[in-house]
């Protein structure tokens, strides 16, 4: 498997504090499965994003774990005006191993009215959005209809493996089935911050897919789908990722109108 949003790096956000720690983290992976990992501290006003100290840090994981796991570099990317104006101008630093794959991190607590217009200029740049966890907004949860004008215009989705195993409570777990219905789920990742807290869980949610949608299903949104963002592909049988020939923004609006 593949986990394209993994706070593994030590010392640099509210993931692992040591390298002791991203050990344990990387190596419980490791156990699940996953041969390749995106390395993506955040990149906002608390946690500065530094490229070159990512790298070291990356180095130093790689010393340690022997190959066992192949790591790339990206970021938890806020959408503020600062790291956008930079995107602009350094299109690389922000993306998935350099490729036009961002994941974009949405606040916790709501979602700017400003956003539909700042998700579509990074697309018309060139650069493909990763939507984080909307599963766990609030604000989406109650209407995600926006989320169907995000897709229209290109972004995916991704949603935590945690959700789906119940960890951010009964909404978030619920909005991630919906999606997962609908077609409207590009990629699962673990977004894993620590064993205690936040452990990676990519297996069991994995099964969690192959039980209720299918192996197909499965395999697609936590191998085939991420492998392709963590080498900068196109997403490969991309009319795989939506359900009955419908586009899709009408099928996703379908389903907020019959709720």
């Amino acid at each position: 498997m593949f986990d394209i949003h993994y706070h593994l790096l030590f010392g640099l956000d509210d993931g692992p504090k040591t390298i002791e720690d991203s050990l344990k983290l990387a190596e419980a992976s490791i156990a699940e499965g996953v041969t390749h990992i995106v390395c993506t501290p955040h990149a906002n006003e608390r946690f500065p994003f530094q490229p070159e100290r990512n790298r070291e840090k990356l180095a130093l994981l790689n010393e340690q774990l022997g190959g066992r796991v192949t790591l790339g570099l990206g970021c938890d990317f806020h959408l503020s005006h600062e790291n956008i104006e930079e995107l602009k101008s350094n299109r690389t630093k922000y993306t998935i191993n350099g490729t036009k794959y961002l994941l974009a991190e949405l606040s916790d607590f709501g979602v700017p009215h400003s956003l539909s217009k700042t998700l579509d200029h990074l697309t018309r740049m060139g650069i493909v959005p990763i939507i984080t966890h909307p599963e766990r907004n609030p604000t989406l949860v109650a209407d995600p209809s926006r989320i169907a004008e995000w897709i229209g215009f290109g972004c995916l989705i991704q949603i935590t493996a945690g959700s789906l195993l119940g960890r951010f409570g009964k909404r978030a777990e619920s909005m991630s089935h919906h999606l997962l219905r609908h077609g409207w789920v590009h990629f699962v990742a673990s977004d894993a911050h620590s064993i205690d807290g936040r452990p990676p869980s990519m297996a069991p949610a994995h099964d969690v897919l192959k039980r209720r949608y299918g192996r197909e299903t499965a395999d697609r949104l936590s191998l085939h789908n991420p492998r392709a963002a963590f080498l900068g592909e196109a997403l490969p049988d991309a009319a795989s990722n939506s359900h009955g020939g419908k586009s899709r923004k009408a099928g996703l609006l379908d389903w907020v109108l019959r709720r």
